[in-house]
């Protein structure tokens, strides 16, 4: 048998993450440039810094490494949802973590302001809720595909987080008949048994499923894996060495419809 599922990654493969982050960095550096006088380019440059340092400082750190939740993740999600009692940890270390990054960021240009430090940690979130933005094509995309394959969304990443990103863009959850979150599984991408569960899902041997996703070492490196094929979406025409090798590349979703084409059902 050919192709009979698809599965897709989320973030920056269907939502556009990167810009949503951009934008709420850019709002709430601005907001600190109206209360002191920095520059909110710089600020973000040293609070995402300061954010990655204090991240990876932290004792949950391998956790959020196994899940695939990254600093700036860190910087707006809640942590309300997860069984492991990491998940807990993360509930009690977020607003400190936002606060402290901010504050950091600050201090690094000269700033020694706590109390801004922690209105601006408080702002990031908010500036990040109010930004779901998708891919223009995603949509239409999804519609053609939607009926003839089994559509899978499986995503790295805290449970309420992921699913407050997916709630947020209204009609997108419907087009899957399942959806996998790495936190809820308790292991994310690349790992093998990920992949594995949401074949058992799909009720599909690997060479019917093809993995849509922009990240190689966990879209591309897991469906390799398991012996799916891969389609790496390379929007910015990153260069790539040999190590991981997608089956296809594509520089918008657009391209997926030739390579099922190709592949046959």
């Amino acid at each position: 048998m050919g192709i009979q599922a698809v599965l897709f990654d989320l973030d920056d493969t269907l939502l556009w993450d990167d810009r949503s982050v951009k934008e709420a960095f850019q709002a709430t550096c601005a907001a600190a440039a109206d209360a002191v006088s920095i520059d909110p380019v710089k600020l973000e440059e040293e609070v995402r810094r300061e954010a990655r340092a204090l991240y990876e400082s932290f004792e949950t750190f391998p956790f959020t490494k196994q899940i695939g939740i990254n600093p700036f993740e860190g910087l707006w999600a809640r942590f309300s949802e997860g069984e492991q009692e990491q998940f807990r940890v993360l509930e009690k270390l977020a607003p400190e973590y936002r606060t402290a990054a901010w504050t950091r960021g600050l201090k690094a240009l000269g700033v020694n302001n706590e109390n801004l430090g922690y209105r601006l940690g408080e702002l990031f979130p908010q500036e990040r809720r109010a930004r779901p933005i998708v891919y223009e094509e995603t949509f239409s995309v999804l519609d053609e595909l939607k009926g003839q394959y089994k559509l899978l969304l499986l995503t790295n990443g805290s449970p309420d987080l992921q699913k407050e990103k997916i709630s947020g863009v209204p009609d997108l959850a419907a087009y899957f008949d399942h959806i996998v979150i790495s936190g809820t599984f308790g292991e994310g991408k690349p790992a093998s048994s990920i992949f594995r569960h949401a074949m058992q899902l799909l009720d599909i041997a690997p060479d019917e499923g093809i993995m849509v996703g922009d990240k190689l070492t966990t879209d591309i490196l897991g469906a390799n894996g398991v012996g799916m094929k891969s389609v790496w979406m390379n929007r910015h025409g990153i260069a790539r060495t040999d190590e991981i090798v997608p089956a296809y590349e594509i520089d918008s979703l657009r391209g997926i419809r030739g390579i099922l084409e190709q592949l046959g059902r």
